[in-house]
């Protein structure tokens, strides 16, 4: 993919631009968001990865820009903003989907390619099972319309098992995907954090499963399923 960034952080900017490379991606990296629009009128660029918090510009003000010039352009947003009103003003704006720092490079290249595989006009942060709504943008997992309050660990793991509901997903797939956080690479851990979310979401009509020797898969508990 031919990647659009504007960061102007270097460490964050020099960490994306090198692991986007490394996968095959053309990186054009805007480190103060000024012309931008100079980037977007060739339309080769096939996603934005955009800051919000610029040094010479305004990412909302950036965000409409590329409105103006691709409504189809998919835009993955940056932010050490954690405020949910800012979230749903992100996403009414026409942000895609939205990464609060600091994050994890392997959940920004998922995203990015989850995005890019979207059809236009079709995009949903939210993923839905039983009494379940997990909303990825939001990083926010609701039963019945109650919050349920869940660490980062807890939401990485549910949200990787609720994108592939009804699958088994592996211990290692599981375990790579959280070993960047704390205490979260080892079986023992994981064990842990499945147990401990079994906890949180009891009584939603989901249930995790164990997959003895592979991984687990979510499903709806089958009394609650028809």
């Amino acid at each position: 993919m031919n990647i659009l960034l504007v960061e102007d952080n270097l460490d964050i900017g020099e960490a994306v631009e090198k692991r986007l490379q490394a996968a095959g991606h053309l990186v054009v990296w805007n480190s103060d968001g000024c012309d931008v629009d100079r980037a977007l009128e060739d339309g080769t660029v096939d996603a934005v990865i955009l800051d919000l918090t610029l040094p010479k510009a305004d990412g909302i003000t950036i965000l409409r820009q590329i409105r103006q010039y691709r409504q189809d352009l998919p835009v993955l947003v940056i932010t050490a903003k954690a405020e949910i009103d800012d979230k749903v003003s992100l996403l009414d704006l026409g942000a895609d989907d939205y990464l609060v720092k600091p994050f994890d490079m392997r959940e920004m290249e998922a995203r990015l390619r989850a995005l890019v595989r979207r059809p236009a006009g079709h995009f949903t942060s939210a993923l839905h099972l039983g009494g379940l709504e997990l909303d990825a943008a939001g990083r926010i997992v609701s039963q019945a319309g109650r919050l349920l309050d869940l660490g980062r660990r807890e939401f990485g793991l549910l949200e990787a098992l609720m994108s592939q509901a009804g699958r088994v997903v592996t211990r290692e797939r599981l375990m790579s995907r959280l070993s960047d956080l704390e205490d979260g690479g080892s079986d023992n851990a994981l064990e842990l954090l499945v147990s401990r979310l079994r906890r949180k979401i009891a009584g939603s009509g989901v249930e995790v499963v164990t997959v003895r020797g592979v991984g687990y898969l979510l499903r709806e508990t089958p009394n609650e399923a028809g």
